[in-house]
């Protein structure tokens, strides 16, 4: 089964997958909004993501529910109740071809006929698209470990601003981070909260290992889907969890230190500001979760098959 050819318009490359729109199903060279939507204009937006690995969604309810979640709070209306949007995603990986796919559902602000400043005046729009997946960490720094930067002189948006619960495109903090990380010569960053406290990456959560027991903050930070597995894992097989402030020295005395993302899954980081974590590999600990998550990728009890019979992929 083919996919579809990489789509080029107007000297712009898009990859391979297929979006929702507007009731419609379209390459990913077709999928735009308008340059007036409150979605760019704003980043009056929330978004959710889900994996597809070997043909199977993974863990697709919680993030169909952390998204309703997000709307709500938010003020934003989809016109699909939670099975529709399920319908709608699996479609799209389905018209894809795509069998490790990376997925997201987003519902805009929208915008106002009259380019009106009353965000009740805009109209919402709900996105959805299936593109082939990517990691946080790429092949060798999962069998290595990420060299990852604590950067202390950006700080995370607090929550009392932007609510970390409903996810957003508010990155600059992030970003900006990032790169001073690069400059520094590290892969990713990580920055602190306004107490001085680390919180998380650009798209990721942090997990210490100290003693056999795992470490990660909860205030401030997004309560990720691949974190929560990572709790799951941890009560299946014996392991203590403390979510708390974790302080810069935790991080930097930890014995090992992973990161956690629906773009990448469990990822070990093996340097921190240049320094060897542990010994300075992938420890037992993350190790073990690490083959852990990714078995579970094959349990029906977490996982949704998408049956690519039949579909008619959008070229």
């Amino acid at each position: 089964m083919t996919r579809p050819d990489v789509g080029r318009i107007d000297g712009l490359t898009y990859p391979p997958g297929t979006a929702f729109m507007a009731g419609q199903y379209l390459p990913m060279s077709e999928a735009r909004i308008s340059v007036l939507d409150w979605g760019l204009l704003h980043s009056d937006v929330t978004y959710d993501t889900v994996h597809v690995w070997n043909g199977r969604f993974f863990r697709l309810d919680l993030h169909i529910a952390r998204f309703r979640r997000s709307l709500e709070k938010l003020r934003l209306r989809v016109a699909y109740d939670d099975d529709a949007l399920r319908d709608i995603l699996v479609e799209c990986v389905r018209r894809s071809g795509l069998r490790n796919a990376y997925v997201e559902m987003l519902c805009t602000r929208g915008l106002s006929p009259t380019f009106s400043r009353d965000p009740r005046d805009a109209a919402n729009q709900f996105v959805a698209f299936a593109v082939p997946y990517g990691s946080v960490a790429n092949a060798r720094q999962l069998k290595e470990g990420l060299h990852l930067h604590l950067i202390d002189t950006v700080r995370r948006i607090p929550p009392e601003s932007v609510d970390p619960q409903i996810k957003n495109y508010h990155w600059l903090d992030l970003v900006t981070a990032q790169f001073q990380g690069f400059d520094a010569g590290a892969e990713t960053v990580v920055i602190k909260d306004m107490d001085g406290n680390v919180a998380e990456g650009p798209g990721f959560n942090i997990f210490a290992v100290k003693e056999g027991a795992l470490y990660t903050p909860e205030r401030g930070v997004l309560h990720g889907i691949t974190r929560r597995t990572v709790f799951d894992i941890a009560e299946r097989l014996g392991i203590e969890v403390h979510a708390g402030n974790v302080s810069e020295a935790q991080l930097r005395h930890a014995d090992e230190i992973f990161i956690t993302s629906t773009a990448g899954g469990i990822m070990p980081v093996t340097r921190l500001n240049d320094v060897a974590v542990g010994d300075g590999m992938p420890g037992e600990l993350t190790r073990t979760i690490f083959r852990t998550y990714w078995d579970w990728h094959d349990d029906p009890a977490w996982t949704l098959a998408v049956d690519y019979d039949g579909a008619d992929r959008v070229r």
